[in-house]
C-alpha cells in the first residue's frame, strides 16, 4: 500500500499549506505540494500528499474524496508510480520546417 496520495481539482487559489492543514484532520501530514507549471507559474491544478501511515492515507481518501475545497470538489486517490518514458533525441523526432 502506497502512503502518498494524489490531490486533483485543486484550485488555483488553494496553497501548499492550506492543503497540508485539511489533510492534518485525517492524521500526520509528512509532506503536501502543489505541481506548478513551469513556465506560467501557476499551479497545475494537483498536488500530493504523503501522510505517515497507511491507515491515515485511508482514512484522507474517506474523508476528503469528493469534498469541497475553495470551491473545487477534491478528487483524492493513491498515487501510481511516474511512468518512465523513452528517451527521444531531437534526431528521432519527424522534421517539420519550412517548404513541408
Amino acid at each position: 500500500m502506497e502512503k502518498k496520495l494524489y490531490v486533483g481539482s485543486l484550485s488555483y487559489n488553494t496553497t501548499e499549506d492550506g492543503l497540508k492543514d485539511l489533510f492534518s484532520q485525517a492524521g500526520n501530514v509528512v509532506s503536501a505540494s502543489i505541481i506548478i507549471d513551469k513556465i506560467s507559474g501557476r499551479s497545475k491544478g494537483f498536488g500530493f500528499v504523503e501522510m505517515s501511515t497507511e491507515e491515515e492515507a485511508t482514512k484522507a481518501i474517506e474523508m476528503f474524496s469528493g469534498k469541497e475545497l475553495d470551491g473545487r470538489n477534491l478528487t483524492v486517490d493513491r498515487a501510481r508510480p511516474m511512468e518512465k518514458r523513452p528517451f527521444r533525441k531531437f534526431s528521432d523526432s519527424p522534421r517539420r520546417g519550412f517548404g513541408q
